[in-house]
């Protein structure tokens, strides 16, 4: 069984900061991690793989040469192999070219090993962009079956039944393979990273994957292959805190109803 993980790298959002003039990020010191979802699909490919022997984890991502740490992060973890997209012909992309870009890259590793990937895994969305797009697009580039937002998986045969969450409740599904899936945190808890792991992702030879590597049309890349435009970047103005009364209902209310009389709200 072929499995392949789709993860990003992506800044730590609980330390990011905008230039106030610019309304631009401010990368300089800015850690970067793993996208936390897509650990959790990683961590369903392998609960996958350690329940079928023989089966193989391929990692990749998309991005520049420094996500290769992020890569090496998920070979600790039990991954097979990675591969990193690269080349400044990909830069600027938006979700569809970054979808397409991906997509292409996948259909190069499936004629190389002669199959395809059996199951797809992806975060449901990246914590940077929260657009949840871009599984869902490589799905219908490769022409598979999807299902997302996934809370639970069992594989029998070449059977995969899914548990996915939505406002209503939940649905259970029947897929048979090659799918995609896109993980929710809820679909388990992320191993760490083990010794003898960590010791050959530290030594292993990262696959390079540039734009010469792959059967691709040019205008579909990068900025010039992405319809969107970010106008404005901004963060909102801090707000002050609220007020708080501890005393019995009654008379907390009549000291709200003065509160908004004085403020002439009533």
């Amino acid at each position: 069984m072929e499995l392949l993980v789709c993860i990003k790298q992506v800044p730590d959002t609980s330390e990011i900061k905008l230039d106030p003039e610019t309304n631009t990020l401010i990368r300089t010191g800015l850690p970067s991690i793993v996208n936390p979802f897509d650990l959790n699909a990683l961590e369903a490919a392998l609960e996958v793989k350690d329940a079928n022997p023989g089966a193989r984890i391929t990692v990749i991502t998309m991005g520049p040469p420094q996500a290769q740490i992020a890569l090496r992060e998920c070979l600790s973890m039990g991954a097979d192999e990675a591969y990193l997209i690269t080349d400044r012909a990909f830069a600027g992309a938006d979700t569809l070219a970054t979808s397409y870009t991906i997509a292409c890259a996948i259909k190069k590793l499936q004629q190389d090993q002669g199959h395809p990937f059996d199951i797809i895994f992806c975060g449901k969305q990246a914590i940077d962009g929260d657009t949840a797009q871009v599984g869902p697009q490589i799905a219908e580039e490769l022409g598979i079956p999807q299902v997302t937002y996934v809370c639970g998986i069992e594989v029998t045969g070449d059977t995969v039944k899914t548990k996915r969450e939505h406002e209503a409740g939940f649905e259970v599904l029947e897929t048979t393979m090659p799918l995609l899936v896109t993980a929710v945190k809820s679909l388990n808890i992320p191993r760490y990273p083990q010794l003898i792991y960590s010791i050959r992702a530290n030594r292993y030879d990262i696959g390079m994957l540039t734009v010469k590597d792959l059967d691709v049309d040019p205008k579909r890349l990068g900025l010039q292959g992405s319809p969107t435009r970010v106008r404005k970047v901004y963060q909102p103005p801090l707000r002050a805190a609220g007020t708080v009364w501890q005393e019995p209902p009654q008379e907390a209310v009549g000291k709200l109803i003065d509160a908004l009389v004085a403020k002439e709200v009533l």
